[in-house]
């Protein structure tokens, strides 16, 4: 990938990234280079967003080193491919953390390997950023070291419950995961909120994500009178299933949840267009476009920039945006300190309104989530223009 100072734009006021970067050019400067840990479940049934990711990571890693690194130091990011499963993500922090000797840990991409490796991370005192939304992989006295770049699954699922009942103004739901960690435990907590602010879950699933045939479990949930159904599952191949299953039973139920059911991949995956509709997924303010087809002027212009060099089409800008702004908060701490993890610490600590490309990230030494609720939206999910969609109906 080809990249110039002047196409990233580091340093000017015309950027975000640039406004959080302004990097000298020191006379004398370590050369050792930052080495960054990213585990990513490129391969495997929850892929999609860890493809995101890493084409943000590797985007953010050649522009920033094309300017010259931070303090004359490149950005050096090792990637190993933890396939969705959680042994592997061990094996590889373990690698990282003994062997690699990594200055700061960016990922996993699946809840259910980040509860897996999550202690590790801090019995090392390595500094973590991830995206996993599971609620209770963020806790400052156990894990001091983690801090998360995405919404929570209490600030998903706030999104996806108040859609429901309060937009589509449906009382009985079905609520359908897959097996990982995440799918587990997210169903259980949807279905506990849902139940709470008075709708009545009449299904709750956990799918394998490989399971070819999704016809039984959308028989019962709509004998059971489901209104709606609530996804969590990072698997495309298996929503892309259910659309499918939806049409052929010639159902008009609408499917919330999870960003998955807006990936790119979906659209190959289905045996007709129309089968996308009616799927309203998680989105953001942020890569969310209006009327006239306009991202918020900070992502206008990160597309711009990102246009012949990162693909789009197939993805979401979210996660092509977190992967950027992951790389760009362990370069900004490295900046204002040094490599060691108590530096970068310190720095992701006193983090107020970060301008990233995702969000604007706050966190404190009491507060490591770090994204804010508000700009949590759900999105049409078939209206995908280069990763961004347009708000699903209902909003203003």
């Amino acid at each position: 990938m080809k990249t110039t100072r002047r196409e990233f734009a580091i340093g000017t006021a015309a950027s975000a990234a640039a406004s959080a970067f302004s990097f000298p050019c020191p006379a004398i400067a370590q050369t050792e280079p930052i080495r960054i840990g990213w585990l990513a479940a490129l391969t495997g049934a929850s892929s999609a967003p860890a493809i995101g990711f890493d084409r943000g990571v590797r985007y953010a890693a050649e522009t920033i080193n094309a300017t010259g690194g931070v303090k004359g130091r490149k950005i050096e990011v090792t990637t190993r491919d933890t396939q969705g499963d959680p042994t592997k993500a061990v094996n590889a922090t373990q690698e990282m953390i003994s062997q690699l000797k990594v200055h700061a840990v960016w990922g996993p991409t699946n809840s259910g390997e980040s509860l897996a490796i999550t202690p590790i991370m801090a019995r090392a005192k390595m500094p973590n950023i991830h995206p996993c939304v599971i609620d209770s992989l963020i806790d400052p006295e156990k894990f001091p070291n983690a801090f998360r770049t995405s919404p929570s699954n209490t600030q998903w699922n706030d999104a996806v419950r108040t859609y429901c009942i309060k937009v589509l103004k449906v009382k009985k739901v079905a609520v359908i995961a897959d097996t990982t960690g995440y799918g587990v435990a997210a169903a259980k907590y949807s279905t506990e909120a849902l139940k709470k602010d008075g709708a009545d879950v009449v299904y709750v699933a956990n799918i394998d994500a490989t399971q070819p045939d999704m016809t039984p479990d959308m028989l019962r949930a709509k004998n059971a009178g489901a209104e709606a159904i609530v996804v969590w599952s990072t698997s495309t191949g298996m929503d892309a299933r259910m659309f499918n299953t939806r049409a052929t039973m010639r159902w008009d139920v609408a499917f919330v949840g999870h960003p998955s059911m807006s990936s790119g991949e979906i659209k190959s995956l289905l045996e007709k267009p129309a089968n996308w509709e009616k799927v309203y997924a998680v989105g953001y303010r942020s890569c969310s476009y209006d009327a006239n087809g306009k991202l918020p002027p900070r992502n206008e212009e990160f597309v711009a920039q990102l246009k012949g060099k990162v693909e789009l089409s197939d993805t979401l800008l979210w996660w092509v945006a977190g992967g950027v702004d992951a790389i760009n908060l362990i370069a900004k701490a490295v900046e204002n300190g040094s490599t060691s993890p108590d530096d970068i610490i310190k720095y992701w600590n006193s983090v107020k309104k970060f301008p990233g490309y995702f969000g604007d990230y706050t966190w404190s030494p009491t507060e490591h989530n770090g994204y804010p609720g508000d700009d949590v939206v759900m999105s049409d999910a078939s209206s995908a223009k280069n990763g961004a969609f347009k708000l699903a109906p209902g909003y203003s």
